[in-house]
């Protein structure tokens, strides 16, 4: 058996990062846009092989957030060979009804076949900016 790949442009490498990115915030299916052995990584989770552990993966962030948008306007793009790199902000709404505002995040993808092969997510998953333990200037009954 012959192992095909198809020739993809930047634009279209980018174009499969930014569906991915438009399905979650409609919460509509994303999975399909990955690649079978796929793998992903979220901040505090971890690394995800597979499709199955990617659906396990944004099930357990599912259960934090309720919403979010991502702010398409404003995205930075970085696209070399399968790599396209977005820089950009968001807002939500978490599970228990707090908001948050700007969060800035960075996501890395690898893009083959027009599918996703690899996605490392760069974000502080604090959405609330909570963790004010750790965290004091964070408290803002303080101020």
């Amino acid at each position: 058996m012959a192992i095909t790949q198809q020739a993809m442009s930047d634009e279209q490498r980018k174009s499969v990062a930014l569906e991915y990115l438009k399905r979650l915030d409609r919460g509509e299916n994303f999975f399909e846009l990955f690649a079978d052995d796929a793998q992903l990584y979220f901040p505090k989770w971890g690394l995800a092989n597979g499709v199955a552990d990617i659906e396990r993966l944004f099930s357990d962030v599912g259960t934090i957030l309720k919403s979010i948008r991502h702010d398409y306007a404003y995205f930075n793009y970085i696209v070399q060979g399968d790599l396209v790199v977005v820089e950009g902000t968001s807002s939500g709404t978490l599970s228990n009804g707090s908001q948050w505002q700007v969060g800035r995040w960075c996501d890395v993808f690898e893009v083959r076949d027009f599918k996703i092969q690899r996605l490392f997510i760069y974000l502080d998953p604090d959405y609330a900016s909570a963790d004010t333990a750790r965290y004091p200037w964070l408290d803002q009954t303080e101020k």
